[in-house]
């Protein structure tokens, strides 16, 4: 859902910036010299939010795993500016967001550089002509696991059974492992539970079952 812009936009944008990179390819390989920069850990792992919007999600694991960094990307800047607000009043150095379109990782992380990436309510693209849009596509799967260490995760939370359904067929063409499976994430005993975004808790509490798998990432697979 396009957003309206706010209109003091671009003020907040700059008022929140020491959270906020829009050229995250200067980076590439660089990742744990800019956390550590930052006054985070030094060789900690390192995530990756694809679409992370008001950093609901982010936010809440980035505090509870002080030893590990996280990355966000969102492109939309009205919604961007709402994680940029809960980064600084939690001033938190252990995590960034990135204001760009994600369209290959590689172009931003050296191969094995992340420990995982989250998928979290990923935009379905329902038409069959779209399907290579999906953040699930096996080309966009093969990018994750290039830039995903050996053994780290790849998770994927959605409402959508559709694309669920979709990204099970992709994951197994790829013939990567599946590590954690569910059609009722909330229903389960899955530590992945614990950390919600905005539209996970919203569903939850209307009594929608959230699907939800994990990929442990293996290097011989997926090629």
């Amino acid at each position: 859902m396009r957003q309206r812009k706010l209109k003091d936009l671009d003020e907040r944008l700059e008022m929140f910036g020491r959270y906020r990179i829009d050229s995250p390819w200067k980076f590439k390989g660089e990742w744990d010299r800019f956390f550590m920069e930052r006054g985070a850990g030094m060789n900690a792992d390192t995530y990756l939010e694809i679409g992370c919007g008001k950093g609901c999600f982010l936010m809440p694991h980035a505090e509870a795993e002080r030893s590990s960094n996280f990355i966000g990307v969102e492109c939309q800047q009205s919604v961007l500016v709402r994680a940029l607000e809960k980064a600084c009043d939690e001033d938190l150095r252990n995590v960034i967001f990135v204001d760009d379109k994600v369209y290959d990782v590689r172009d931003y992380f050296e191969e094995g550089e992340l420990a995982g990436i989250y998928l979290n309510f990923s935009d379905p693209w329902p038409k069959a002509r779209h399907a290579k849009r999906r953040l699930t596509h096996r080309d966009y799967l093969k990018s994750y696991c290039d830039v995903v260490r050996d053994g780290g995760t790849i998770e994927f939370k959605t409402d959508n059974d559709d694309l669920f359904g979709f990204t099970l067929e992709e994951i197994k063409v790829l013939d990567l492992q599946i590590e954690e499976f569910a059609v009722d994430l909330h229903g389960s005993n899955f530590e992945s539970k614990k950390f919600m975004t905005e539209y996970e808790e919203k569903f939850s509490s209307r009594g929608k079952t959230i699907n939800y798998l994990r990929i442990r990432n293996q290097k011989e697979q997926g090629k």
